[in-house]
């Protein structure tokens, strides 16, 4: 199953929005993404992301539920850091 996971945006780095990435939080692991797809996000926004793509910008409490159904589901595991 693919699922956009929400995470907190807690750096951005360039200005062009069309290769504009940053470093999201997803509840403690944090992983780089790109943001081309949401030039309005801003640092400390909560984003929906899949597959490293930040789709849209959500509200706080909108990620904390989600985080609380992944969590219930046991399906935050597949965001653990995989070690190389």
């Amino acid at each position: 199953m693919c699922l956009a996971v929400p995470g907190k945006l807690v750096s951005i780095d360039g200005s062009d929005t069309a290769f504009r990435t940053g470093r999201a939080n997803f509840g403690g692991i944090v992983k780089q993404i790109n943001l081309s797809y949401v030039p309005e996000a801003k640092l400390g926004d909560y984003i929906l992301v899949h597959v490293g793509f930040a789709l849209s910008v959500i509200e706080e409490e909108e990620a904390a539920k989600v985080f609380t159904y992944l969590e219930e589901m046991g399906e935050l595991g597949e965001l653990q850091e995989i070690p190389v």
